[in-house]
């Protein structure tokens, strides 16, 4: 089966501004993708078939607003990447209040917000499409000192192994992607102690490494879909 030509593709992607969302961002546009794109901060990457706007995915209204600024300017929508999250770690009893709630209205509901918003648009194309959810490797494992941040990631696993289900017959496919450490601001988390110089941090695997695997995973023959893909850097051990 041949390998989905990208050209031509609208594609969504939260959190955008800056690490995987970005690199993604650079690497679709160069295969043809026409990009909306939403972050809480400023996310004009210099790039062209391009719309973004400001993007709070806790707030419904704003990824409704970014779904449809998307349809307006180019008339379709074709992918959804549900990026954006935030990870506070510490020990559960230590983990403070604001903390959980910032968590869990940003990864869990965050993701819910776009992807209410945006199906819509998949299902009513009749071209089928992808929704591409990055979790995490906490997504998969419960790591202590994450048990918040594990349980918003196990929530959008399990989310989008759930609309795996009830979107396949539509030709949507659904997937996690679930990533261990990635050199990127995120990596600097309150809580951990680290810095950019730190050995840990210059082992992590950089945010285009990520990019790729989204983008192998959006041009499968659309025969096929990915259902997750957890990696890790060679740094970081694996469990089970």
């Amino acid at each position: 089966m041949p390998i989905e030509d990208l050209t031509g593709k609208v594609a969504v992607i939260t959190g955008a501004s800056s690490g995987i969302g970005r690199a993604l961002a650079v690497q679709l546009n160069s295969l043809g993708v026409k990009l909306a794109l939403g972050s809480r901060k400023p996310a004009d990457l210099g790039l062209s078939d391009t719309v973004s706007q400001s993007c709070d995915v806790r707030d419904p209204a704003q990824t409704e607003n970014l779904v449809e600024a998307a349809a307006s300017a180019f008339g379709r929508i074709d992918i959804l990447v549900a990026n954006a999250g935030v990870g506070h770690y510490a020990m559960f009893l230590d983990t403070p209040a604001d903390h959980i709630t910032e968590m869990i209205e940003t990864n869990v509901l965050g993701t819910i917000n776009l992807l209410r918003a945006g199906l819509p648009h998949l299902v009513s194309g009749g071209r089928g499409g992808d929704v591409i959810t990055v979790a995490s490797e906490a997504g998969r494992r419960g790591f202590a000192g994450e048990a918040v941040y594990s349980a918003s990631k196990f929530a959008q696993v399990g989310l989008t192994r759930a609309l795996d289900n009830e979107f396949r017959e539509s030709g949507i496919r659904c997937t996690n992607i679930c990533p261990g450490g990635v050199h990127t601001e995120f990596a600097m988390a309150d809580g951990r102690g680290r810095t950019h110089d730190s050995p840990q941090v210059q082992k992590m695997m950089a945010a285009e490494d990520v990019a790729d695997l989204i983008t192998y995973a959006l041009t499968r023959p659309r025969g096929m879909r990915l259902l997750e893909v957890a990696l890790r850097p060679m740094s970081e051990q694996s469990w089970g």
